[in-house]
């Protein structure tokens, strides 16, 4: 307890010095925090968006599907086996189906993805349900906000949707946009419309045929069903997260180079309070006081750093950190346009392993550099330091 307070009125005392290290260790804790916590916002926001617009609880696919190949896209569909079905009609699956086609807005060809949706579904978050209310004899489609920008459609506009049914045929028929959907999961917007999931399969001659099925969050997937490939959450959103895992990498660099600015602060600081105090160092030595313990006294002075940086960053950033979990952080774009799946408003995510870790760390490089010039004490001679000089 001593040591302690003696080391607690030596920081004060030394004034700007002490402050001006403190703050640069808090800036350290503060943006370790906020870009960590900013990374791992990005990733449950990605995954938070695909769960509720695309990929639910998991999916069912086709073995012969692959969305990362569209040659595939011609052989990836089928029957649902018996165990699927079940569950699709019980509600909790949602079959889709897929095809290539191609569209002519004003006369403009545009390649597309044609999918067939169940329109009463209530797995996924897509409104697909004005796709029963039309009336119409064109093909009802629902297309989203981005495909509606860059094919310059409007809803109630109509335009030639051509297709390759089963059989490998040609057909063509007039569609018609039903809904435009605001959607911030370009995957299921750009490229792409929906229409009702019957009539694909009467266009593709198709009946009961899907592609893949998707599941609703509170249903358990199946181990591979009548040999359809069984898609987890967390297989589905692996790519991205090994993307949020480099990028992390890549920030750490930055990390270091503000621990490696807080840490040579603080041993420059401590190398100069050594030199400047070896009178009180040789006189504590000469009274009786342990080489071990003025030691530990200058080892616990770069300690109280840590712990003075973690007031101070807890005063500022404590707020800072706290908007950005509840209010987030406006994005100047829409990165969705770039191909990032990504909200309009970035909220970071603060885990508390997150803030332990990265107390524990700072603590640590900065006692550590603390300890490391305080050695030189045990080396010192009383009568030496008392007389101002140093071995």
């Amino acid at each position: 307890m001593i040591l302690f307070k003696l080391a607690l009125r030596n920081l004060v005392g030394a004034g700007t010095r002490t402050w001006l290290n403190v703050t640069v260790t808090s800036i350290t804790f503060v943006l370790i925090i906020f870009m960590s916590g900013l990374y791992q916002g990005m990733f449950e926001s990605n995954k938070r968006l695909m769960i509720e617009t695309e990929i639910g609880g998991g999916t069912y696919w086709h073995p012969a599907y692959d969305p990362k190949d569209p040659f595939t896209l011609e052989d990836s569909h089928g029957v649902l086996p018996t165990e699927i079905a079940e569950q699709v009609i019980a509600g909790t699956g949602m079959p889709v189906l897929i095809t290539q086609g191609s569209i002519y807005p004003e006369g403009r060809l545009r390649p597309v993805l044609i999918k067939g949706i169940p329109p009463e579904q209530q797995v996924v978050t897509l409104p697909t349900g004005i796709l029963s209310t039309y009336a119409g004899e064109a093909i009802p489609v629902l297309i989203g906000a981005g495909m509606a920008k860059t094919t310059k459609l409007r809803v109630g506009d109509t335009f030639t949707a051509r297709w390759r049914d089963a059989r490998g045929t040609y057909d063509a028929d007039e569609a018609e946009v039903v809904s435009i959907m605001n959607v911030e999961n370009f995957q299921v917007d750009q490229g792409q419309i929906w229409v009702p999931l019957e009539r694909l399969q009467r266009m593709l001659e198709m009946p009961d045929e899907a592609t893949y099925v998707v599941v609703s969050r509170e249903t358990s997937l199946l181990a591979n069903p009548g040999g359809w490939n069984t898609m987890s959450v967390d297989a589905l959103t692996e790519d991205f997260r090994r993307i949020m895992l480099t990028g992390q990498a890549s920030m750490s660099i930055m990390y270091l180079i503000f621990l490696a600015l807080a840490a040579m602060g603080i041993f420059n600081s401590q190398v100069l309070s050594i030199f400047r105090r070896r009178k009180e160092i040789g006189t504590l030595m000469a009274l009786g006081m342990h080489r071990g313990r003025v030691i530990g006294l200058f080892t616990t002075e770069g300690g109280l750093h840590s712990l003075l940086a973690l007031i101070l960053a807890a005063l500022y950033g404590g707020p800072f950190l706290l908007w950005t979990a509840t209010r987030g952080i406006p994005l100047p774009i829409d990165y969705a346009e770039i191909g990032m799946l990504l909200d309009q408003r970035m909220v970071s995510v603060y885990p508390a392993g997150l803030f332990v870790g990265t107390t524990l760390l700072v603590t640590f490089i900065v006692t550590i550099v603390s300890y490391l010039p305080a050695r030189k004490i045990a080396k010192m001679k009383p009568t030496e330091a008392i007389s101002g000089r140093t071995n």
